[in-house]
């Protein structure tokens, strides 16, 4: 098990404890100069941002792995194609928690609504004034864009609607169970121009990749807010700053960020960040970001060891696993 945080050993301990398996636990990620660490053992478990490169899943195959078991539900960081020519089986978690997640980019959402990051800049500054800059508009004031409808946005849906929004959604995959909880836009250009907050919930591929752009932000509603507690890839940045610069949107939350793969994870406070696009989202009080952890509890956490380790498992044992992702 590489790439493991502190906080996932007393899981994975229990799991090997239950399995009567030897589970070999290591803080490592895999990369070339790891490699090594994998003589002698049968099954892979993976925790890392950064993919493997793509020569590795040729070298897996001849020393007789068979799998990749990555603790998330998103494996855009694995070439999938040339996993799948070299016969290895990359697995995820699919379903950890859907509610840690939906509260957060609710939260986020919150955050943003009411100004916060710019009321406690004001407030270390002695600054106890009221305007306009600071007046908020109330949730169940706003038509709520719900963008990816699989297990994450429909809880993400319920609870905006426990605030008594009008909820609206666009997935190019329906879900009959938000169809109880949310109205479908068919046109994705009304979805944008009909939403005053749009939450996006949707996996990384490479058709939506960049998708909302330049001329995607120019067709939201002005003054609108996003939400981002999927993948980075999905937002081209530069973009997102440019609309932010211009009002047309007035507020940005961002747990995942395009470029976040050397920073996420570590401790750069005693080191030079030379990201200047990072370092603008981070001091920008228009934008709300976090290190891509909204999926961080401890329920979330069990779940991503427990399973990933089953699949595993599950490979090693009988040839295949429910939750393979490739081919």
């Amino acid at each position: 098990m590489m790439g493991a945080r502190e906080d996932e050993r007393a899981f994975s301990e229990e799991w090997a404890k239950k399995n009567n398996i030897d589970l070999t636990i290591t803080d490592e990620i895999l990369n070339e100069d790891t490699y090594h660490l994998l003589e002698g053992f049968d099954g892979i478990s993976l925790q890392q941002t950064m993919g493997i490169p793509t020569s590795m899943y040729a070298r897996l195959k001849k020393d007789g792995f068979k799998q990749i078991a990555q603790r998330s539900a998103g494996v855009d960081m694995y070439d999938l194609e040339a996993a799948s020519e070299n016969n290895i089986f990359v697995t995820n978690v699919p379903a950890y928690s859907p509610n840690s997640v939906a509260e957060f980019a609710v939260s986020s959402a919150l955050n943003c609504l009411r100004h916060t990051q710019e009321i406690q800049k004001r407030v270390k500054n002695h600054n106890f004034s009221w305007n306009k800059e600071i007046i908020s508009k109330e949730v169940r004031s706003l038509t709520i864009g719900i963008l990816g409808t699989g297990r994450i946005g429909r809880v993400t849906a319920e609870i905006f609607k426990g605030f008594g929004a009008k909820i609206i959604g666009f997935d190019v995959f329906k879900s009959p169970e938000a169809e109880n909880i949310l109205d479908y836009v068919d046109n994705f250009d009304q979805f944008l121009t009909q939403s005053d907050l749009i939450s996006i919930h949707m996996p990384l591929t490479k058709e939506n990749h960049h998708l909302f752009n330049d001329d995607t932000f120019a067709k939201m509603k002005p003054g609108s807010i996003l939400i981002n507690a999927a993948r980075g890839g999905i937002l081209d940045t530069e973009a997102l700053i440019k609309a932010l610069d211009s009002g047309q949107l007035s507020a940005c939350a961002l747990d995942t960020y395009e470029n976040e793969m050397p920073y996420v994870t570590k401790d750069w406070s005693d080191k030079e960040i030379e990201d200047k696009i990072l370092l603008e989202l981070i001091n920008r009080v228009d934008v709300l970001y976090t290190p891509h952890i909204a999926f961080y509890t401890e329920t979330s956490v069990e779940n991503l060891v427990f399973g990933a380790l089953d699949a595993c498992l599950s490979v090693l044992t009988t040839g295949t696993a429910p939750t393979i992702v490739n081919p």
